[in-house]
């Protein structure tokens, strides 16, 4: 077995391990316990330098390693630290494979490994709830079965390199604007069918080292340090045997963070991080220890165990988590990985996920793909066609070692034989309306060329040094309404009426109101936040080099009104206060059940081929259930298919969706190619949170079991009694 697979066969928990962290923390004094609780700089722990215990290094984010920060918030220079910026986390889900999500984590393994980082933030796996949520494109999915099947992916191959995976940010975090205040108040059925799975799934199956928490409060107390949701469940239901971390400056109460499960205290709050930063420059760039002295989980953590207010034992609890994910990851014996950065391979990564991940939305009148042959000239609208992403964001910022925008995809496709003419047609820019000059002049390039492209939609922000009401899809923030900003909606109609050959591609972290202008657009693509090789992936899949095989992760609602979270629920908070009133019926649950048509479902995305299903079979045996179905390239072009199995419960008395995702398969057949498809599906397919008996149950009455391509587009259907 390989080094890596050995690392990931160790356990968390084995006796040996348990013997040497025993010894370790009987050596260790008060106050060598208390310095590895927490944070010693911005993004590491204290250690214990006398008995090799190391400090912990951490490093953001979801999609690519952090640029090199100093120990005091100030970006390092001349350092080596632009790498890899993989595709966002929207972009990773809609690829809905797996086996991507291995890769992914391998890149951001053995990228933190080189950078000699111990902890990777990430996977963010928050439900996607809202789309008006800043940091959905972090986020993976609106459903919680597909969101477990990618993070267990992901996680892995974090882990496998040798470094921990720190999944985030545990639970209920939802909203950004408010994030530090609101209270979250959902139903138990809700947190448990929705809200957590991904999480256990992350425990259980993934076997993660670590995890944050978050900012918000759930019911009545903040997440980081709840006794309900850490010590109930995540260590006690799951038996998490990891470390629980705060989210930087997440804690706000000693005796709850000591006694309700956290194990490290990260960062710090606004106040502090505010001293830190005047201090910072009055002190020649060094930030006085004692700063740190003063979190949470420091003096005044000590003074508790002092006077006997708190027990030495809970703190060396929290020591043994600590030292556990360490001698997990070779961080004591210095057997760590060495780790590539920015290999070719990762660079390849970054382009099969963004390949796999663009979504082709409409193809009317099979518009796309384009042709290069015989093709005069190109024109191409949009400020999101030159636009470099990877350093926006917040906290996920990446400092890439290049990213191909999609005007220079276009260029490397094409070449120098095919006239590319650029025009801005719109500015990214605080409260910019449409611009009639800018408007002119791609109206002119698109009524002269033999097709048009038009890139528009969210941005991270026009100015990456602060967050401000020009960002849209970054932590901190959260959209004002779906509206598409900048005066976009009136350049892509005018576009549309210079030129029929017009597609338009959508960049950004979800849903945006595309109604004013959607049946007038013959060909709409999906293209997030494509990371490095972005430019050169959408440019492969408009002229068909790539079959597009992405599928939407989320629900694309027509207008804003039509999002559960805001017809039946709230969102944002009121009154330091948010009421899941939805309960379960999140996204496509909601959707389907009441009989409200999306813009483009969830699951929804085109391909250039097509396929067809036959000869489905159900078979039950005992509380297992055996799905077969025969899936066939029926086009003249290799594709992907996404198989997508859904259960619907019939007669009951029991709330239930009209149907749940509960198993998926993506398929690549060559034209004409013909694959026997099998599924089992366990008894936890059909069971519901029954918050009388508080346990999973199995409503009477029987089941059908629907595959399709699509929550709206449904193949076979069978019953199953």
């Amino acid at each position: 077995m390989s080094g890596a697979g050995n690392l990931a066969a160790q356990s968390l928990f084995n006796t040996a391990a348990e013997a040497k962290i025993t010894k370790l923390i009987r050596k260790m004094t008060l106050d060598e316990k208390i310095a590895v609780i927490h944070a010693s700089s911005s993004f590491t722990s204290g250690g214990v330098k006398r008995l090799g215990i190391p400090e912990i290094t951490t490093s953001d984010g979801p999609h690519g390693v952090r640029p090199e920060h100093g120990r005091d918030w100030v970006l390092d220079e001349g350092v080596d630290d632009a790498g890899t910026y993989l595709p966002t986390g929207n972009t990773l889900a809609a690829t809905w494979n797996p086996t991507l999500g291995y890769a992914y984590g391998s890149v951001l393994g053995s990228e933190a490994n080189y950078r000699s980082k111990d902890i990777i933030l990430g996977p963010g796996i928050n439900i996607i709830r809202s789309p008006l949520n800043g940091r959905n494109f972090e986020y993976l999915s609106e459903d919680p079965y597909l969101i477990a099947k990618m993070a267990v992916g992901y996680i892995k191959g974090v882990q496998d390199q040798g470094v921990s995976a720190c999944v985030k940010h545990y639970a209920a975090n939802n909203e950004e604007a408010d994030r530090g205040t609101v209270n979250v108040l959902m139903s138990e059925r809700a947190l448990r069918e929705i809200y957590l799975p991904g999480f256990k799934a992350a425990v259980q199956e993934g076997q993660v080292n670590s995890i944050m928490g978050s900012y918000n409060k759930f019911r009545g107390q903040h997440a980081t340090h709840s006794a309900y949701l850490v010590n109930t469940i995540l260590k006690g239901e799951w038996g998490f045997k990891g470390l629980l971390m705060s989210d930087w400056g997440s804690v706000h109460d000693t005796k709850e963070a000591l006694l309700n499960g956290t194990d490290l205290e990260m960062g710090t709050d606004l106040v502090l991080m505010n001293s830190t930063v005047s201090q910072t420059a009055s002190n020649g760039g060094k930030v006085h220890e004692d700063l740190y002295s003063q979190f949470f989980m420091a003096d005044a953590a000590k003074a508790m165990v002092k006077n006997g207010s708190i027990k030495e034992a809970v703190i060396d609890e929290k020591v043994r988590r600590i030292l556990r994910v360490m001698l997990k990851t070779h961080m004591l014996d210095g057997k760590r990985i060495k780790g590539v950065y920015n290999s070719k391979n990762h660079q390849a990564t970054a382009l099969k996920v963004a390949e796999e991940g663009i979504v082709l939305l409409k193809n009317e009148g099979g518009l796309l793909p384009l042709s290069a042959a015989g093709l005069k000239s190109v024109a191409v609208i949009g400020e999101n066609a030159t636009r470099e992403n990877a350093m926006g964001g917040g906290s996920s910022q990446v400092k890439a070692k290049y990213e191909i925008t999609p005007l220079e995809g276009l260029k490397n496709l094409l070449g120098k034989e095919t006239p590319v003419k650029y025009a801005q047609g719109y500015k990214i820019a605080l409260n910019q309306q449409a611009d009639s000059a800018l408007i002119q002049q791609a109206v002119t390039a698109a009524r002269s060329a033999d097709v048009a492209i038009i890139y528009c939609g969210w941005t991270h922000g026009y100015d990456y040094s602060k967050w401000d009401n020009n960002a849209y899809d970054a932590e901190g923030v959260d959209k004002p309404n779906l509206d598409m900003p900048f005066g976009q909606n009136e350049l892509i109609k005018a576009v549309l009426e210079a030129n029929p050959k017009t597609i338009v591609v959508l960049m950004g972290g979800g849903p945006i109101d595309i109604s004013g202008w959607v049946d007038h657009a013959a060909a709409i693509v999906e293209g997030w936040y494509p990371g490095m090789e972005g430019g050169n992936a959408l440019a492969k899949v408009l002229f068909g080099q790539v079959n597009p095989s992405g599928k939407l992760p989320m629900t694309f609602p027509k207008k804003l009104e039509d999002s559960p979270a805001h017809h039946l629920g709230e969102f944002p908070g009121k009154n330091g206060e948010v009421h899941y009133n939805e309960g379960i019926f999140v996204g496509y649950r909601y959707f389907d059940t009441f009989k409200v048509k999306p813009q483009y479902a969830f699951g929804h995305g085109l391909s250039y081929t097509t396929f067809t299903y036959s000869a489905m079979s159900v078979k039950r045996n005992g509380n297992a259930v055996t799905v077969k179905v025969k899936l066939k390239n029926s086009g003249s072009r290799a594709g992907a298919e996404v198989l997508q199995l859904y259960v619907k419960q019939n007669q009951t008395k029991i709330e239930k969706p009209e149907k749940e995702l509960k198993a998926f398969r993506k398929i690549f057949l060559k034209a004409g190619e013909e694959q026997l498809v099998e599924f089992q599906l366990t008894a936890d397919a059909f069971k519901y949170y029954d918050e009388t008996q508080k346990g999973w149950l199995t409503a009477p009455g029987s089941f059908n079991i629907m595959l399709g391509s699509a929550s709206d587009d449904i193949r076979g259907e069978r019953t199953v009694l």
